[in-house]
């Protein structure tokens, strides 16, 4: 397969969302987009093993050059939130150990990357993913298209031409002293 592969990941410990984006000349094409279903295994170590085990399965299959997953938001449920951080911390071991670069995104970020609105809920990033990839057919879970935002958002933010010339701007004077060339003088 050529073109760069990501691997996105919408993390749980009920559904695991998961999407591989192949990117050439720019231009993103879903390989898959699916979810891990958890919830038949009571016992959560079990859980984690099953996380674990599919991300390890994908990275074989597709060998996706970059890891991109979504970050837990806080919410008020402390256990919940233990919960889902352990499944995103066995999903990045996973991709650690096959040694792939791991990027995290905030849901907000993810959002704003997609649609243009870092509060837009889950069906506006289903339908601007629908228009963006061609998709037709819609998944069973919100999950499978919350891994696939993550891909993109992944592809869109290291593909920025201010990513690949190193540069960012902190304010005008930052990037006028970054980029004497383009200043013109009357």
């Amino acid at each position: 397969m050529k073109g760069e592969i990501i691997l996105g990941i919408d993390p749980g410990t009920q559904l695991m969302g998961f999407a591989l984006l192949r990117i050439e000349k720019q231009q993103p094409q879903v390989l898959l987009m699916d979810v891990l279903k958890l919830t038949k295994e009571k016992d959560i170590y079990a859980r984690l093993d099953l996380i674990h085990s599919k991300v390890c399965e994908l990275i074989k299959l597709y060998r996706p050059s970059t890891f991109a997953i979504e970050a837990p938001f806080f919410g008020k449920n402390v256990q919940s939130m233990l919960k889902l951080g352990r499944a995103q911390g066995v999903a990045i071991a996973a991709a650690m150990q096959a040694r792939m670069t791991v990027t995290e995104y905030s849901p907000k970020k993810v959002k704003q990357s997609i649609t243009g609105n870092g509060n837009a809920d889950k069906d506006q990033v289903w339908k601007m993913l629908q228009r963006i990839l061609s998709i037709e057919e819609k998944p069973r879970y919100f999950d499978a298209t919350d891994a696939l935002a993550v891909a993109l958002c992944h592809h869109y933010q290291t593909s920025s031409p201010l990513v690949k010339t190193g540069k960012s701007a902190k304010g005008w004077e930052d990037f006028i002293a970054k980029n004497p060339g383009r200043v013109r003088t009357k």
